[in-house]
């Protein structure tokens, strides 16, 4: 039998998924999946950013010419609405998904159910909650 906390984590579980749904941000993601070339074009940015970033990391000089193309690739993506509506939905999830841990830690560090401007506050929750 499950307790309280497993069925009412069930309820928000649904409710999140309800809210992916109905934003729009499953549809925003599958579209991106199924479209080839945009997906296709996200891939070799991120790959392109990560090999810049290891070479800044190691100390490596970057290459001017590497940095333009990095940017105009960019810039390609942007313009790009599957691409961008991707990118938006990832923004509103990793938002979504925030809000969340910060309620339950908050709710954990208070004993009690926050107020929104306690939420709204820039302090830390206590370390180790994955909120930062």
């Amino acid at each position: 039998m499950p307790t309280q906390i497993e069925t009412k984590t069930n309820e928000l579980c649904a409710a999140i998924l309800e809210e992916i749904k109905s934003g729009g941000i499953r549809q925003r993601i599958d579209t991106f999946l199924s479209d080839a070339t945009a997906r296709g074009a996200y891939e070799a940015l991120m790959s392109k950013g990560q090999v810049l970033q290891e070479k800044q990391q190691h100390g490596q000089p970057l290459d001017p010419t590497e940095i333009s193309a990095f940017e105009t690739e960019r810039d390609a993506l942007l313009k790009n609405p599957v691409a961008t509506g991707f990118l938006d939905a990832q923004e509103e999830m990793h938002e979504l998904q925030s809000t969340v841990k910060k309620t339950v830690a908050k709710t954990i560090e208070l004993g009690r159910i926050p107020t929104s401007e306690e939420l709204a506050e820039g302090g830390s929750c206590g370390s180790g909650c994955g909120c930062h």
